[in-house]
């Protein structure tokens, strides 16, 4: 399959365009001005607030002026990561898609189609003219991934819809009703530098070739976390020689799962044989542990330049003790929809900072607000025990599923008589948009769907190009079908 011959070929060409365009959480300005300028060479209303959301208008094309107004939505940040192989400025330079068979992936970083072909499909349907629809309001939201800000701060009247079609799903054929809330939980650990003894060895221990991937659509397949899995050997040569930490980094995002991890540490020259087969032994453990899951698991170590010093022996042994406590993965299942995590917690990342700190960020999420608070409570309780401090963010809502929708229901009907197969009703650990539209907009009639990503939120992010057009046909069929 060819650029050339992806199809629909509105929604492809604007999502080329838009992976010209830098749009790292929080650093949307380069879209929010491409958004602008696409509005105005169309003619259509836009406006934007105080944060960069950005609501373009459609009028309803001829003899649908009586339809109920339709908000479609996207968000326009992407997850910015990478191998670290790979040199790329996610603030500067566009994003390199590759065509592999039926998918679409880009060059060793993410691809950006969370939410990118969501923003690319609002786009094409802007721009054609030629389509069957009432009023439709296009919403772009800002900073989703790192907080839902955007969404957090919008305000009751920028839009004035009542029924909400959310493009931010990741499974073509499956209509999402409900998502978990979400909430991040930071702890600080304080330490002090010691100088080094003589005759020590450094060296680095990584933990490479996870998969990762989205902290909530991803969580139930029992990946591989590198910061657990890196800690489990910190812990166990820590127990068995007189080793030293010098360094520690893990992770990235709060909302993926830890694909590397590294840290470096001093033991004494007389060991560091010992050490490399104790790492042989330990690689081999787990990667028998993970094999069906995560079968490219490496962990390696290298010869390191000596550092001078490193944390203080109680800090790292408080550290390793509050990452080997710590949970991450699926903590509880819904007893309402089966197969539905409903409460789960993420090691997401493990930062060591100038100033004689260790950062820790881990994010919990549920579908019940007093479990998300539960297991916000027990992250912070194993910080506290290990001597950091914890701090938590404001959070934000779930959405609780409605069965009775009517936009449920007419998206359903559409995909029955277009496909001839019902399309699963479901919802989403994942955390969505939706839950605070419901809380600035409680009349609103909302549903989420989308064509099929994979991997999202890790350099491995690949879209379905079959999916994009299936979606598409059915999104203008839901629209053509719209009441009055």
């Amino acid at each position: 399959m060819e650029k050339n011959d992806l199809k629909p070929a509105g929604v492809f060409n604007y999502f080329a365009e838009i992976c010209q365009v830098p749009r790292p959480s929080k650093h949307e300005e380069k879209m929010i001005a491409y958004l602008k300028a696409f509005g105005e060479k169309h003619g259509l209303e836009t406006k934007s607030d105080e944060v960069g959301n950005l609501l373009i208008t459609k009028p309803a094309t001829a003899g649908m002026e009586n339809r109920k107004t339709v908000i479609l939505q996207s968000h326009i940040d992407m997850v910015c990561e990478k191998n670290n192989d790979v040199q790329h400025d996610f603030f500067n330079d566009p994003i390199e898609t590759v065509i592999d068979g039926e998918w679409m992936r880009a060059k060793g970083t993410t691809l950006g189609a969370d939410n990118g072909i969501g923003v690319a499909t609002e786009l094409a349907l802007l721009a054609d003219n030629t389509l069957s629809h009432g009023k439709i309001e296009c919403l772009f939201t800002v900073d989703e991934e790192t907080g839902l800000t955007g969404a957090n701060a919008l305000k009751p009247g920028f839009m004035t819809g009542h029924m909400l079609l959310n493009l931010d799903s990741e499974d073509e054929g499956e209509l999402f009703i409900g998502c978990a809330g979400g909430i991040g939980t930071t702890g600080t650990l304080i330490y002090n530098k010691v100088e080094l003894p003589h005759g020590y060895f450094a060296c680095k221990v990584s933990v490479k070739g996870l998969k990762g991937g989205h902290s909530g659509g991803d969580i139930h397949l029992g990946l591989g976390n590198a910061n657990k899995i890196l800690n489990r050997f910190l812990m166990r040569a820590f127990k068995k020689y007189n080793l030293y930490l010098c360094t520690i980094d893990g992770g990235n995002l709060h909302n993926a799962i830890a694909r590397e991890a590294s840290a470096v540490v001093a033991i004494p020259e007389t060991d560091k044989h010992e050490l490399r087969a104790e790492l042989n032994l330990f690689a081999a453990e787990v990667e028998t542990e993970y094999a069906a899951v995560d079968p490219d698991l490496q962990l390696l170590l290298e010869s390191e330049e000596m550092h001078s010093q490193a944390m203080d022996k109680e800090s790292t042994k408080r550290l390793l003790q509050i990452l080997y406590a710590m949970p991450h993965g699926v903590y509880a299942m819904s007893h309402d929809i089966p197969g539905l995590v409903e409460t789960s917690t993420n090691l997401a990342s493990v930062k060591m900072a100038p100033d004689n700190t260790i950062r820790i960020v881990t994010s919990q999420r549920s579908s019940i607000e007093s479990a998300k608070r539960d297991i916000a409570e027990m992250v912070r309780t194993v910080f506290e025990m290990g001597g950091a401090t914890a701090t938590s963010s404001d959070g934000y809502p779930g959405w609780k599923p409605n069965p009775h929708s009517e936009i449920l229901q007419i998206a359903t009907d559409s995909y029955r008589r277009l496909f001839g197969t019902v399309p699963k009703v479901m919802a989403i650990h994942a955390g969505l948009e939706c839950g605070l539209f419901l809380d600035k907009y409680p009349e609103l009639d909302m549903i989420s769907f989308g064509p099929t990503l994979r991997g999202v939120h890790s350099p491995d992010e690949r879209m379905h190009i079959p999916s994009v057009d299936k979606f598409w046909k059915h999104l203008l069929d839901i629209l053509s079908n719209i009441p009055a």
